[in-house]
């Protein structure tokens, strides 16, 4: 398998509807702002300067929440990762470096309604873990954590059934990977 230079774990796409709201409170926000500052001069009582200023705060907050996205970049080769906070083009976080990748598992977690999710976590440094990722779909978490754990040459661990968790035997899975893609 070759190694990729950075893997990208992110939440999925907005729905249309979102991102067609965002843009809406996003030109909304761009509009308030530009009346305010081209009318400013001539306004003279300090609650309508509020008035603008909150609007525009919360269009641009509302757009925000719309429309972002988390995720988590992974640098296979250095072993740096950072957790990211994504709208549009706009990416923040920070590189850290993972001091000793232990191994990956891929664990189901209940949720209130009696379902389950997914989650894929990094342990590390012992007992320390990033959560990577969740998903309702095993096979979409598993393949996402055997990936991880075949980039960052570590172990993963199945951990899906409460109390009986099992390493996994990636010999056996890249053969049954590779078969399937024949």
């Amino acid at each position: 398998m070759m190694k990729k230079e950075k893997i990208i774990i992110a939440d999925t796409r907005r729905p249309l509807w979102q991102v067609i709201s965002a843009a809406v409170c996003f030109t909304a926000c761009a509009y308030v702002f530009w009346l305010y500052f081209s009318q400013s001069p001539a306004i003279d009582d300090l609650e309508t300067h509020r008035d603008f200023m909150e609007m525009g705060v919360f269009l641009l907050i509302a757009g925000v929440g719309l429309c972002y996205k988390k995720g988590i970049q992974i640098k296979p080769q250095s072993k740096e990762f950072k957790a990211t906070f994504e709208v549009g083009p706009l990416v923040l976080g920070q590189w850290k470096k993972i001091q000793s990748p232990e191994y990956v598992s891929v664990f189901q977690q209940p949720l209130k309604d009696g379902n389950y999710i997914f989650e894929v976590n990094l342990w590390y440094d012992t007992n320390k873990h990033w959560e990577l990722y969740t998903n309702p779909d095993y096979k979409e978490a598993f393949l996402i954590g055997f990936d991880l754990s075949e980039q960052l040459n570590i172990d993963l661990l199945d951990a899906t059934t409460p109390n009986d968790y099992k390493w996994v035997d990636k010999d056996k899975w890249r053969k049954q990977l590779n078969e399937t893609s024949s």
